[in-house]
């Protein structure tokens, strides 16, 4: 069973959005697991402190190493990744997702002030990834996201498997628009094409507009498509 061990100092903020909807389901079906670890329970202070000033000086303070690794030293890694969220990481993709979600889980820490001392992240192997190209106040809001985009791929959590398969970033490309009844709102009308019939001409028509959306919004994406297609000529 994928299970996800979540290490922070925030234990409270979940399952949060996980224990609501398709996950929540699931997670409630015994179709995945999830842990979460105090890192506070391992501080030897008097106070339960966590941090200290960052070497060299500068602002914020830095998670202190012995805290942070006799936390993860307390959880079985069971053949599951050590996964450390942080904006400096490697960006968190698609690919990666489905190759988590194949295997027997994660183990996530979540970060918080300016970060966790180097010489942890190097010791115990942890994999860095960003959920993108923003800083939050800490690895939580990071890690939902992460754990739910690896549960929803879990067989049996989505209804029709079909629908991983014509998403964003299946096949490289950004999805293609999505339209529902009424045919006209506020003067808008649903495009001709999905209305016909002709699941040949609808096939074209989203590829077309997956293409053109891919183009438009994510270049980095599309080069990387194209790059693709042409090697595969």
């Amino acid at each position: 069973m994928f299970t996800a061990t979540v290490l922070t100092l925030y234990p409270d903020a979940f399952p949060g959005p996980l224990g609501v909807s398709l996950t929540g389901a699931a997670r409630a079906r015994g179709l995945w697991a999830l842990e979460t670890v105090d890192i506070r329970d391992f501080s030897r202070h008097k106070h339960r402190s966590v941090d200290d000033t960052p070497a060299g000086g500068g602002a914020g303070m830095v998670l202190r190493p012995e805290v942070a690794a006799a936390a993860i030293d307390a959880v079985e890694p069971m053949g599951r990744p050590r996964i450390y969220l942080t904006p400096r990481g490697k960006p968190l993709t698609q690919a990666r997702v489905r190759e988590l979600a194949a295997g027997p889980g994660v183990v996530v820490f979540c970060g918080r002030f300016e970060g966790l001392d180097e010489r942890v992240i190097e010791a115990r192997g942890l994999e860095e990834l960003s959920v993108g190209d923003a800083v939050l106040a800490g690895g939580e809001a990071a890690a939902l996201c992460l754990i739910e985009a690896c549960v929803r791929l879990i067989p049996g959590v989505m209804g029709d498997p079909a629908s991983a398969a014509e998403e964003s970033f299946e096949g490289g490309l950004l999805e293609y628009p999505q339209y529902t009844r009424p045919r006209v709102w506020e003067g808008r009308e649903i495009p001709e094409v999905l209305l016909s019939g002709d699941h040949a001409k609808i096939a074209a028509w989203r590829r077309t507009e997956a293409e053109k959306t891919t183009k438009e919004r994510r270049p980095d994406l599309w080069e990387r498509y194209r790059a693709r297609k042409e090697q595969d000529r």
